[in-house]
């Protein structure tokens, strides 16, 4: 029984790792005239899990997300987020039920997320960072 949750706990931590490594590819981007130069990583949480509604310097923030099985969602959720698929599915279930969230709007893939992002003062997005241009800002998360 040790040897089982041994081994499951090494790839855990692998795929944790793996996940983190891939988490540099992805970027969050705002529109170019949004004053931030970098969020927390725990605020860019707190967005995505409908915990906070506004960008640190009190401006209204609206997330924009993508589709189900997508490379970049993938690498968000698991490397920047820390859920899986199968987790965030559960997270925001739970709170439609309870009446405490909306998920944020499925905008589309990266280019876009881009084109949204660049269109939209509030907007919030992720993207990878291959597709990511002067049309918007990428924030360095800290």
């Amino acid at each position: 029984m040790k040897t089982i949750a041994y081994r499951f706990t090494i790839l855990v931590v692998l795929w944790l790792a793996s996940m983190a490594v891939y988490a540099d590819d992805v970027v969050v981007v705002v529109h170019p005239s949004n004053p931030l130069m970098e969020i927390s990583v725990d605020d860019v949480k707190k967005i995505y899990l409908g915990k906070k509604k506004f960008f640190p310097d009190g401006e209204k923030v609206i997330p924009g997300d993508q589709p189900k099985g997508t490379q970049s969602r993938k690498f968000f959720y698991g490397g920047i987020i820390g859920k899986s698929e199968r987790k965030l599915k559960s997270y925001w279930s739970r709170l439609i039920f309870t009446g405490k969230g909306t998920p944020p709007k499925i905008i589309g893939f990266d280019r876009v997320v881009k084109e949204w992002v660049a269109s939209q003062p509030k907007a919030m997005g992720y993207i990878m960072r291959s597709e990511a241009d002067n049309t918007v800002k990428i924030l360095d998360l800290k």
